[in-house]
């Protein structure tokens, strides 16, 4: 029996819930995945999980066998970079994850600058609007809008983004510019269904010290702040983005700004990875050279 291989599929099966999920992630065949477990149990003369039709659930042997796993397999996983050079030379797959459109705007032309600095480091990039789970995945680093929770994670602040509304200028001569909140009710809105919009927008005070949420009259509800920027500029209605979104249509003047003094407070942008003991020079390499540069790219 190989050890390592059977501790990394108990380790994933734990983490995904289930061996189906772990066989779909790594790409193992489900009996595979079930009897190299099986294989380990019978080896450690012990029971790690108890198998049920909808979860897995760990023994208490089973949850202290798998805190050592992912110290072994951590160690292994360190010493092999060390072997490799990853240490001594910038080089090796670097895997980033970034929000769809923050990571296409900013993230992106970071990357392609660093790869022709860099060439003996690939890049695989994971666009999502999803968190990823950066241990689980393992994925280097990411990028994060918003606020952290408490965690394991190295992060490091790289700007901020605003949460805008803004209209088109036909639609603002047609319909007027709302000067308060009250005037959003008469309008039509476009609004798209993740967590900064919706069939309520959230607004401060004058004070900036409290937030509401403020119903809004979907004209039209779209599930991409791409769609809703471009029914925007149609004119179907006002609409509201995170800034760098709406950046270049405001600067196109194809859209513009409004309410301004009814933001909340900007969201935090933040990098982070995985605390270790010595971060592999890949991952070094790439914070010391995109941070500035993200941090530019954020204010602009």
């Amino acid at each position: 029996m190989d050890r390592f291989e059977a501790m990394g599929l108990f380790v994933a099966a734990v983490e995904t819930g289930s061996f189906s999920a772990a066989s779909r992630k790594l790409g193992v065949p489900l009996p595979t995945v079930s009897r190299k477990v099986s294989d380990l149990e019978t080896h450690l003369n012990t029971r790690l999980l108890v198998r049920t039709t909808r979860k897995l659930a760990l023994t208490d042997a089973g949850a202290a066998y798998l805190a050592a796993c992912k110290t072994i397999l951590e160690q292994v996983f360190e010493a092999e970079r060390a072997a490799a050079g990853e240490y001594v030379t910038p080089k090796g797959d670097l895997i980033i994850a970034a929000p769809i459109v923050f990571g296409r705007l900013h993230v992106l032309p970071v990357v392609d600058d660093f790869l022709a600095t860099f060439p003996d480091i690939n890049v695989q990039m994971l666009l999502s609007d999803r968190n990823a789970d950066l241990v689980g995945d393992h994925i280097d680093m990411a990028v994060r809008i918003g606020a952290l929770p408490d965690s394991s994670m190295v992060a490091t602040r790289v700007g901020s983004v605003r949460r805008v509304v803004c209209a088109s200028p036909s639609f603002l001569s047609a319909h007027g510019t709302p000067k308060t909140l009250d005037d959003l009710a008469a309008l039509p809105c476009v609004t798209f269904g993740n967590n900064v919009s919706g069939s309520s927008w959230m607004f401060a005070a004058k004070n900036k010290r409290t937030a509401h949420h403020v119903p809004v009259q979907a004209r039209l509800a779209v599930n991409t702040a791409e769609a809703a920027l471009d029914a925007a500029i149609a004119g179907v209605g006002i609409t509201q983005v995170l800034s760098y979104q709406a950046a270049q249509a405001v600067r196109d003047k194809r859209l513009k700004i409004v309410l301004k003094d009814y933001e909340i407070e900007p969201l935090p942008v933040h990098v982070l990875y995985p605390a270790q003991t010595r971060p592999p020079l890949k991952l070094r390499s790439f914070l010391e050279f995109a941070v500035p540069r993200l941090r530019k790219s954020a204010a602009a």
